[in-house]
């Protein structure tokens, strides 16, 4: 049997690679573990169990298939994660989370209920990309003759921005709006060494999983922007940035992916200002 995990990072990766190979009842949790790691780093077996409503055998049965003894054993990773992330800041959402639903709040709770949200969406952020990877999508789209970019659904006004962004830098990019139904027309113009980049949340686009599987079989460079480890965009990328989201949320935010693409579109300026050989031209609060 494979060592079990003893980082987080390692954790999420491994729940990741088991996850094909898992009963539908264990991939319920996979995805439990993933979304809410606060919640199964405090919960009980039992409690963790009722809420995602499976027997608590299936607990052990879950740990089991990562390489642990036994529930607290992995518990112990979620539970050291915990204890390194934890801040006064996390309290304080807490409590607004605790707070009225928004269909009861008057219009002050409910903008502040999405404004503590979006402080800890943007933590999370922080935490689940290391500035290693930000340089590695930005030496990608800073290198490549023409960027496409691709979104649907929720993810879309991600794709606008970056369209638009990376334009302003006077690279050659491309918005695929598939626009009349022209998507696989645009397409047949993405050739190998161009980069497409995509985002995409659950539930997850098919054509922008299906484009992004067959480009990156050509040759291309795809960079993805999405909201699990377990996501089909995953392997389709070469670089895939993973926010993390709650997507039990009746209204689900996109403060992450904006954030994410402009630090993006601006760590891509740098990569073209030193390749230059120029000072770096994109300083922080200059870009718009």
């Amino acid at each position: 049997m494979t060592a079990p995990a003893t980082t987080f990072d390692e954790l999420k990766e491994a729940i990741a690679q088991a996850y094909p190979t898992l009963s539908p009842q264990l991939q319920r949790l996979a995805r439990f573990a993933l979304d809410k790691p606060h919640d199964l780093a405090l919960g009980t077996v039992a409690a963790v169990a009722q809420t995602n409503g499976v027997q608590p055998s299936s607990m052990i049965r879950f740990a089991n298939a990562l390489g642990f003894s036994g529930f607290t054993q992995m518990q112990q990773v979620f539970q050291s994660h915990l204890v390194e992330r934890s801040t006064p800041y996390r309290e304080r959402i807490e409590q607004l989370r605790r707070g009225p639903r928004v269909s009861e709040a008057r219009g002050d709770d409910v903008l502040h209920g999405f404004v503590g949200k979006a402080i800890s969406e943007l933590r999370q952020l922080e935490e689940n990309v290391p500035p290693a990877q930000m340089a590695a999508g930005a030496r990608v789209l800073a290198r490549a003759p023409q960027i496409h970019v691709l979104a649907q659904r929720r993810a879309f006004p991600v794709a606008y921005y970056l369209a638009y962004a990376l334009n302003q830098l006077e690279l050659r990019t491309q918005l695929l709006a598939g626009v009349g139904g022209m998507l696989g027309d645009f397409a047949h113009g993405i050739v190998k060494g161009d980069a497409l980049l995509v985002a995409s949340f659950r539930n997850y686009s098919p054509q922008v999983i299906e484009m992004a599987t067959a480009c990156r079989e050509r040759g291309v460079s795809v960079v993805a922007i999405t909201d699990s480890p377990l996501s089909p965009l995953r392997p389709a990328a070469d670089v895939c940035f993973v926010l993390g989201d709650d997507s039990t949320q009746p209204f689900r935010s996109l403060v992450g992916p904006m954030c994410l693409a402009q630090a993006l579109v601006v760590c891509t300026g740098h990569e073209i200002a030193a390749a230059a050989g120029k000072p770096k031209a994109i300083r922080k609060g200059q870009h718009k």
